[in-house]
């Protein structure tokens, strides 16, 4: 599975407010739970704060990918967002963070949900991306860098 497939235009938001890192996962919680009916927003942040709890998923550099398991969800589902301001997250480099990429999967999707984080990582080593994700225009140009990022042979 790919990264790109998991991701709709409608849960990709750039300049999104939140002051915390409690309330930016509350925000990626309900742009998930839109387009699902079977899922609630506070199933969502209750999964990414659980998994947060364990231990931050800070990468580094200004990115964090929250991810969670939920035994309602049958899909795979996933949010990006680039905050308006940068939050606290405990990040393993202790800087803040300004883009997330959230990740939702079935509980009993053990080997997707580990290969699916690996792209991620990989994905958010790329410096060159990164730049270009912090200064996207809007949600739309953040939508395909992340979709085209596989085709330009990264």
């Amino acid at each position: 599975m790919e990264l790109a497939d998991l991701l709709s235009p409608s849960r990709v938001s750039t300049g999104l407010p939140a002051a915390s890192k409690k309330r930016a996962l509350e925000k990626l919680s309900g742009l998930m739970a839109a387009e699902d009916p079977a899922l609630t927003q506070k199933d969502i942040f209750d999964s990414l704060l659980s998994r947060e709890r364990l231990g931050s998923t800070g990468l580094g550099h200004g990115v964090a990918i929250p991810h969670g398991r939920l035994k309602k969800s049958q899909q795979v589902l996933a949010a990006f967002v680039r905050l308006e301001n940068p939050v606290d997250y405990d990040a393993v480099d202790h800087e803040p963070v300004d883009l997330m990429f959230a990740l939702l999967v079935p509980e009993e999707s053990t080997d997707e949900h580990l290969q699916l984080l690996s792209q991620l990582a990989q994905m958010f080593s790329d410096p060159e991306l990164l730049e270009r994700l912090r200064s996207a225009s809007d949600s739309d140009s953040l939508y395909r860098l992340i979709k085209n990022w596989h085709s330009t042979g990264k």
